[in-house]
């Protein structure tokens, strides 16, 4: 449930037709009983785990401010009682600088319900920024086939690698809470459609005051391969109620009446989220090369992991000094393209999100390169072209390449999205980084600005920035995640500058 939550999370979703096996489901409740699917002898248990009747609602909160929704439900499919299903929707709805930022994102997936039953079917519905689809997958276990739906476009179909996912991994901790014992699996992300590893540890039981009440909860954290961000899980020993989920320090779920849950804020989420600088940065913090020293609060050490561009000191006060430099790479190590992966291969790999090897990305990219061998310049001419001919439109969102390709608009994550499909189309190993930028925005304060830009490999490491045209991303750039992931969750509204040296 939490790693639902966590792969949810700032994505969207569109409500139209059900899997295959959901379509079965419906028409199975139609016949006679003798002919409907038999209950195995055994069912799972994640289905003898207590849960509220009907699904819960949640509401979701970011810093302290409310942000979406969340509505979960898993139980047996009617007229099949060999079958489970899980669902799992996110609304978000949020101001992000002027433009009013919505996203939807539901998933339906059906298992196989005895111990250990596979995954058999989804639907993955999307709507609002980031583009309306519905992802149909159907499930073997020689792979998975998944048709992709858009509004006005022909159907696609992608044939991917089988999941490992299994029908106790819909809702690992109440089945670690049940079993008083730690659960390892697998989930398929709802974004990417990759299978990644989850695992549920179960903590000691705590008191909670509820209403005034106390009440005996089971606690639980879930951490995935993926995101690596650990996943607090609080649930009611009584009834099974989920109570609350913690996602970091800043990012909260907590049990709520539908109405309630329902009820939105209006929050601006760049204001919320920055990180705001004693001062402004200094002038070398913008050239090439350049430097700039950041004395830095809440700063986990898993964070803390030196690289060509970012040092780290720890402090004797508990805080760490970090150093920012940006220079261009060094001539005699460049190469020419196409390269290997120095990482082993996933920085060059096509995704259902990068799609590197459709024929339009592949088609542009050799426009935009043409015979250029030198890997620096022929990522230079990717970035300049990006830059130039996406209109920056924050709110715009799109969660493909060849969608971003289309509309020929959005903010830095389509920037990236765009360039880093190109790139690996080209044969230069590509990445998207996450972290934070240097800005003063009209109300003349100086902070940082979650942001996301390129790295790429040109026979060495290098960063560029295609939102803001930089071949080389300047240092006023700190990264601390990659690929548009989760793990940078809990430094979000808790990071802290104290000092600009």
């Amino acid at each position: 449930m939490g790693a639902a939550l966590l792969s949810l999370a700032l994505v969207q979703c569109k409500k139209q037709e059900p899997a295959p096996e959901a379509a079965q489901v419906q028409a199975g409740t139609q016949q006679p009983q003798a002919q409907q699917a038999q209950a195995p002898a055994t069912v799972s248990d994640v289905l003898k785990a207590p849960r509220p009747r009907g699904g819960e609602y949640m509401g979701l909160y970011l810093v302290g401010k409310k942000v979406g929704y969340v509505f979960n439900d898993l139980g047996p499919v009617p007229g099949r009682a060999d079958r489970v299903r899980s669902i799992n929707e996110l609304h978000f709805k949020a101001q992000v600088g002027a433009r009013l930022s919505e996203r939807v994102h539901r998933e339906e997936r059906i298992y196989e319900a005895q111990p250990g039953g596979r995954l058999v079917a989804f639907t993955i519905e999307q709507r609002g920024d980031g583009g309306t689809q519905t992802l149909v997958g159907t499930v073997s276990a020689g792979g998975m086939s998944v048709v992709r739906k858009r509004p006005g476009l022909p159907d696609e179909t992608v044939n991917l690698p089988a999941t490992t996912e299994v029908v106790e991994d819909a809702d690992q901790v109440r089945v670690a809470l049940l079993r008083q014992a730690n659960v390892s699996g697998s989930w398929m992300d709802g974004t990417d459609l990759g299978t990644y590893k989850l695992s549920t540890t179960v903590q000691p039981a705590e008191e909670r005051l509820i209403s005034g009440v106390k009440v005996k909860v089971g606690k639980a954290v879930s951490v995935s391969d993926k995101e690596k961000v650990p996943i607090t899980a609080w649930v009611a020993a009584e009834d099974g109620r989920l109570l609350e989920l913690e996602l970091g320090q800043t990012m909260k779920a907590r049990s709520e009446p539908e109405q309630v849950a329902k009820s939105l804020e209006m929050v601006e989420v760049f204001g919320l989220t920055r990180v705001v600088l004693p001062r402004a940065l200094p002038p070398e913090a913008q050239t090439i090369p350049g430097q700039v020293k950041l004395v830095m609060e809440n700063l986990p050490e898993r964070f803390q992991r030196d690289t060509y561009r970012q040092k780290y000191e720890a402090q004797p006060d508990g805080r760490v000094l970090v150093t920012l430099s940006a220079r261009a790479p060094e001539p005699k190590r460049l190469a020419p393209r196409p390269l290997a992966d120095p990482e082993g291969g996933d920085n060059l790999k096509s995704s259902i999100i990068v799609e590197s090897d459709s024929p339009q990305i592949r088609e542009l990219a050799t426009q935009l390169v043409g015979s250029e061998k030198d890997a620096y310049t022929a990522a230079k001419k990717i970035v300049g072209w990006v830059a130039a001919n996406l209109k920056k439109d924050y709110g715009a969102s799109a969660d493909r390449a060849t969608d971003v390709l289309r509309q020929r608009k959005g903010d830095c994550t389509e920037h990236s999205l765009l360039t880093v499909s190109l790139l690996r189309a080209s044969g230069i190993p590509a990445r998207r980084v996450d972290g934070v930028i240097y800005m003063v925005n009209q109300d003349g304060v100086p902070a940082l600005y979650w942001h996301e830009w390129v790295e790429a490999f040109v026979g060495e490491w290098t960063q560029l920035d295609p939102t803001f045209n930089q071949v080389v991303a300047d240092a006023t750039h700190f990264g601390v995640g990659r690929e548009g992931n989760a793990e940078i969750t809990p430094l979000i509204g808790a990071l802290k500058v104290v000092e600009v040296k």
